[in-house]
């Protein structure tokens, strides 16, 4: 009887349809806890993020198109990204769900989504001060060839300015500079940190298919982190 159960609540799990837009600044801690979340629930990571450095790297039209304003900290256009995503959900890894990491950014592009009948189930915003953000991006360094990262405080190579594990130069990434890095929080406070009020308002409204808004404190250890928000999405 207890394999019964067993192999039905597994049927259940394997069932279940998760879609997500992570919000928080830059630094927040956005990328580290979309990871596990997708691991949990089965769901591929949509980051506009990294689909747009690929494109840069690639040297794709896309790319071309908008290297200049990612390597300043500015922001692509509504219309540029609200295309790209819209053609990324099509895919057949978006069946059970997804997680929106960097997306949307601006209340246009969330209104789009909603507009485009694109349900969400839940929101999940990562609070962290601004200091401890650019303390976190400004000290962390990445392997180009490997994309492993490090940080000078937190998590310090071996040996300095070397990866680990091939001896090779790590840099640091344009937009992880503080001018760069600060750059960025002034534009999330102002285009992107207003969609906080837009889905918590929306949350508490009496309508089908609003999002659940949930609260999280970016702060404490990565597993304390991920905890608060596994519990927020049961």
């Amino acid at each position: 009887m207890y394999a019964v159960f067993r192999n039905q609540r597994s049927i259940l799990e394997q069932e279940v349809v998760m879609k997500v837009i992570l919000l928080g600044a830059p630094g927040a801690g956005k990328g580290t806890q979309a990871q596990y979340i997708c691991e949990r629930f089965g769901i591929p990571q949509i980051s506009t993020g990294d689909m747009l450095r690929a494109a840069v790297k690639a040297e794709s039209a896309l790319g071309l198109k908008v290297k200049e304003v990612m390597s300043s900290g500015g922001l692509v256009s509504d219309e540029t990204i609200i295309a790209l995503v819209k053609e990324r959900i099509l895919e057949d890894d978006c069946k059970k769900g997804f997680l929106f990491d960097g997306f949307p950014r601006t209340i246009p592009q969330a209104q789009a989504l909603r507009d485009g009948a694109i349900d969400v189930d839940h929101v999940v915003d990562i609070a962290v001060a601004d200091e401890d953000i650019i303390t976190r991006m400004a000290g962390r360094r990445v392997h180009p060839g490997s994309g492993r990262t490090y940080h000078l405080v937190y998590n310090p190579p071996k040996v300095e300015g070397k990866d680990n594990e091939t001896g090779e130069d790590l840099i640091q990434r344009e937009d992880d500079r503080e001018d760069i890095v600060r750059k960025r929080l002034d534009i999330y406070h102002s285009q992107t940190e207003p969609l906080v009020n837009y889905y918590k308002s929306w949350s508490q409204e009496d309508v089908q298919n609003a999002p659940a808004y949930n609260y999280i404190e970016g702060v404490g250890t990565v597993e304390d982190i991920k905890q608060k928000i596994f519990a927020s999405l049961s």
